[in-house]
C-alpha cells in the first residue's frame, strides 16, 4: 500500500515546498487548503486537492477519506496571524480566524487522522506553530497565545500516542534580526525549502515529543523534549 500524506496550508510557502518534498519519495499527498491555487500544487505532486476552510471539522473528515487506510503523516501547517498589540481594539474577525486555523484546525485533523493512524498500527504527525509558542516572543503576542497553545496540545497528546506507535513532534520556524540593505533592522525566517526539510526528517525520524526551532541557515535546536515514560 502506498503511503499518503494530507499536508494543511499546502497552496505555498511550507506546505507545498513539503508536498514536493514527500512527493519526490513516493508518498501520495492530500493537500488542503482555503486558496484554490493548492489545486495547481497537487497537479505539480501528482496528488489531490481538497479546497476549502481547514478550520472547518467537515473538510478534515473529508481530506482523511480521501487518503483513505495509506494514511501515514499528518502536516498540520494552516496557520495566520492576526496583528495586534492593544486589546480593546483587536480585530475581532482576524482574532476568530486566527484561533480556528492555528488552534482549532489542529485539533480537528488530529481527531480525524489518528483512528485510521490507530488501525495503521502507527503513523507520524508533525504540527507547525510559530517560534513565539516555545519561545516568548514580544513581536507578536497574539500568535504567541496560538502558539503556545498549540505546543500545550503536542506536550499532552505525544506520550500516550507514542505508545500507540504514532510519532507527534512540533517544527517552529525562528526568526533572526538582520539589518538590511536599507538599514531597517527587519526579521528573517528560514525559507520553505530549509522548513520542509525538517518537517520530513521529524516525520520520518523524530523522536516522539520532539519540539525543534528552525533558524535561517542553522541546524534545527530541540528543545527539552516530552518525557514518555
Amino acid at each position: 500500500m502506498t503511503d499518503v500524506a494530507i499536508i494543511t496550508g499546502a497552496a505555498g510557502g511550507i506546505g507545498a515546498a513539503t508536498a514536493r518534498r514527500l512527493a519526490a519519495t513516493g508518498t501520495r499527498c492530500v493537500l488542503v487548503d482555503s486558496d484554490p491555487l493548492v489545486e495547481k500544487v497537487a497537479v505539480d505532486v501528482d496528488g489531490f486537492a481538497v479546497v476549502g476552510d481547514p478550520s472547518d471539522p467537515d473538510l478534515s473528515t473529508k481530506a482523511v477519506a480521501y487518503a483513505g487506510d495509506g494514511l501515514d503523516a499528518l502536516v498540520l501547517n494552516a496557520g495566520i496571524g492576526c496583528a495586534g498589540w492593544d486589546p480593546a481594539m483587536l480585530d475581532l474577525r482576524g482574532y476568530r480566524s486566527a484561533v480556528g486555523l492555528t488552534q482549532h484546525a489542529v485539533v480537528y485533523g488530529l481527531r480525524a487522522a489518528i483512528p485510521v493512524m490507530r488501525r495503521r498500527g502507527g503513523g507520524s504527525i508533525v504540527v507547525t506553530a510559530s517560534f513565539a509558542g516555545p519561545v516568548s516572543d514580544r513581536h507578536d503576542p497574539l500568535s504567541m497565545m496560538t502558539a503556545y497553545a498549540v505546543a500545550g496540545l503536542v506536550r499532552a497528546f505525544a506520550r500516550p500516542l507514542a505508545r500507540e506507535g504514532i510519532r507527534l513532534s512540533l517544527v517552529c520556524p525562528g526568526r533572526d534580526e538582520e539589518i538590511g540593505d536599507d538599514g531597517v533592522l527587519g526579521n528573517v525566517l528560514p525559507s520553505a525549502d530549509e522548513m520542509a526539510a525538517v518537517v520530513e526528517d521529524a516525520l520520518r525520524a523524530a523522536d516522539p515529543g520532539a519540539r525543534l526551532v528552525v533558524r535561517p541557515g542553522m541546524a534545527p535546536v530541540p528543545l527539552a523534549p516530552v518525557p514518555l515514560h
